[in-house]
């Protein structure tokens, strides 16, 4: 079975990178502390700090091995090499919402970088997949369970 290649930006790169560094250099260092004072304390069966100790060193140790394996398939996009005449992973995406007529812009992440608050949309969501490929002018029809809504691409840039 083939492993499924991880889009990434330069940023996402980076930021996974450093998650990764503090994971394994400090928390694990931090969460091997508070086992060590936990067991000092004596009987195990009773430690409730032991075990949040021991849960919280699993949650590390399970993040580490996912971000290994999101390194390990990793694709790089270089946002020097982004041909912003059509929507790529790396563009931001000027829209007009005909449904709500505003402006909305996002901008297309590997799925690992999505981040909602900050609109930064995966290329494997819907609206991502949709606009995929797409040029200036072009709208775009995203299904939901709720309808349909239009978006027509205003704008592509490169940040």
């Amino acid at each position: 079975m083939t492993e499924k290649k991880s889009m990434l930006t330069g940023e996402g790169l980076k930021k996974l990178q450093d998650e990764l560094q503090d994971l394994e250099v400090v928390q694990l260092k931090e969460v091997a502390q508070k086992i060590k004072e936990a067991r000092e304390q004596g009987d195990l069966s009773e430690n409730a700090e032991y075990d949040a100790a021991r849960e919280e060193q699993r949650d590390i140790v399970s993040r580490i091995e996912e971000i290994k394996e999101i390194l390990k398939n990793v694709e790089v996009v270089d946002e020097d090499d982004v041909d912003t005449a059509k929507v790529n992973i790396g563009c931001t995406v000027k829209l007009w919402d005909k449904e709500f007529e505003e402006e909305v812009e996002y901008t297309l992440v590997g799925s690992t970088e999505t981040d909602s608050l900050n609109n930064k949309i995966s290329n494997e969501s819907p609206l991502g997949r949709e606009l995929m490929g797409k040029n200036v002018g072009e709208v775009v029809t995203l299904e939901s369970a709720y309808g349909s809504s239009q978006f027509e691409i205003l704008d592509i840039t490169r940040d």
